[in-house]
């Protein structure tokens, strides 16, 4: 006899399910998320058979629940939560749920599908290190970002030749000016000299000399706030620019990280061959791949992935093509600025980019098929484990002739 296994991951307790083959509930129960909790789920699903011959369906592919499972031999197989809403409808009419059904929905669909879904290949200590590393990093320039358009638009309102005098306003010596000059009335008495000693002491090195930099600070419009308004709003400019100061350095901590981390892989070497790729775009990448080889057997099971294919929906004299919603989103943007960068070095890939504007197809358009032409090629590098040679590469090499 067979057991298939659902659990239904909780935010305190976890709901398991066990059914036989034919479908009847072999055991039910709840554990709570805490270390006591995960010991006797372990201890009482070792009762129901050895690790590794008991599938257990679960919907989330990763997490401290799933880590454990997998140390302890278990075979965990992920299941999309649409599959399972879609699901519902087979065993309820009213769409009822509840922790305790959607386990018992899990371990049927597990008896009956199970052929369907593929188990979990955990990746290794490394990979895991440099995915958590870079969608971190992607996480704070995120937040980097949206901070310093709230600092633009504050600034903006009251004091706008904050904004004029430097080219991006989270850069080190932007930030530094906000916090030493936050309002109009405390810059009303800088002049040439004195902003050539502060450029200095930070250790400018833009290409606007000082006089271009007080020009712009003074063409800027005035701001209309009352004496209270803009030291209040001057405080809260200092409070955004030392946040971001913080941020921007520990951006540059972990970018860092990420580089070195991403040469001391396995992969490390061939992955930085490829076109203006860069480290941290080549980590984010391949932190989202991985270096498991059997998740991916062919190239259009990695761009349905990647989302770099659309999705086509036909049925009759119905066709349409449509943008795929379901993918790894962070794999996709890593792949089409991959894609984006490119056309600006391999005039093969700058060759595929207008060929399809030539076609109307319009730039986010134009840059996914350009994904999809890299995605063969670095798919091919990734099964093979060798760097990318762009005269090996039968597409790109007439246009090397040609160079």
């Amino acid at each position: 006899m067979t057991i298939h296994i659902g659990l239904d991951w909780g935010g305190t307790s976890h709901a398991v399910c066990a059914v036989d083959d034919r479908g009847d509930v072999h055991a039910r129960f709840e554990v709570r998320h805490e270390q006591a909790g995960l010991s006797d789920l372990l201890k009482r699903l070792t009762k129901l058979g050895p690790p590794v011959e008991l599938k257990i369906a679960i919907e989330r592919p990763s997490g401290l629940l799933v880590d454990t499972l997998v140390e302890a031999g278990f075979i965990v197989v992920p299941i999309h939560p649409n599959v399972v809403k879609s699901c519902r409808s087979r065993y309820s009419t009213v769409h009822a749920k509840t922790d305790g059904s959607d386990a018992y929905l899990l371990a049927d669909l597990l008896r009956t599908d199970g052929h369907r879904f593929e188990a979990l290949q955990p990746e290794c200590d490394a990979v895991r290190a440099l995915r958590a590393l870079s969608r971190t990093r992607d996480d704070l320039v995120a937040e980097r970002v949206a901070l310093a358009n709230q600092l633009r638009a504050l600034l903006e309102s009251f004091w706008p030749g904050a904004t004029g005098g430097f080219a991006e306003i989270d850069s080190p010596i932007a930030l530094a000016f906000v916090r030493r000059y936050p309002t109009p009335q405390s810059a009303a008495h800088l002049g040439e000299k004195r902003l050539a000693s502060f450029l200095a002491q930070h250790r400018y090195c833009g290409r606007r000399t000082p006089r271009e930099i007080l020009e712009r600070i003074r063409s800027a419009p005035q701001g209309r706030v009352g004496p209270l308004e803009a030291d209040a709003k001057g405080e809260l400019a200092c409070a955004l620019a030392l946040v971001l100061e913080r941020l921007v350095e520990q951006i540059a901590l972990v970018t860092s990280r990420i580089e070195h981390d991403l040469l001391a892989t396995d992969d490390g070497a061939w992955l930085t061959t490829f076109p203006r790729i860069g480290r941290v775009n080549a980590a984010q990448l391949y932190a989202e791949i991985g270096s498991v080889r059997a998740r991916y057997p062919t190239d259009d099971a990695l761009a349905a992935e990647a989302g770099a294919c659309p999705v086509t929906r036909q049925s009759g004299k119905s066709h349409c093509v449509a943008f795929r919603w379901a993918c790894n989103t962070r794999m996709r943007r890593a792949l089409t600025t991959f894609a984006d960068n490119s056309r600006h070095s391999s005039p093969w890939a700058a060759d595929v980019y207008q060929r399809a504007r030539a076609r109307g197809a319009r730039h986010p358009l134009a840059i996914r098929i350009l994904a999809r032409a890299w995605l063969r090629v670095f798919w091919r590098c990734w099964v093979e484990r060798r760097p990318y040679d762009a005269a090996k590469h039968r597409a790109a090499a007439p246009f090397l002739n040609a160079a």
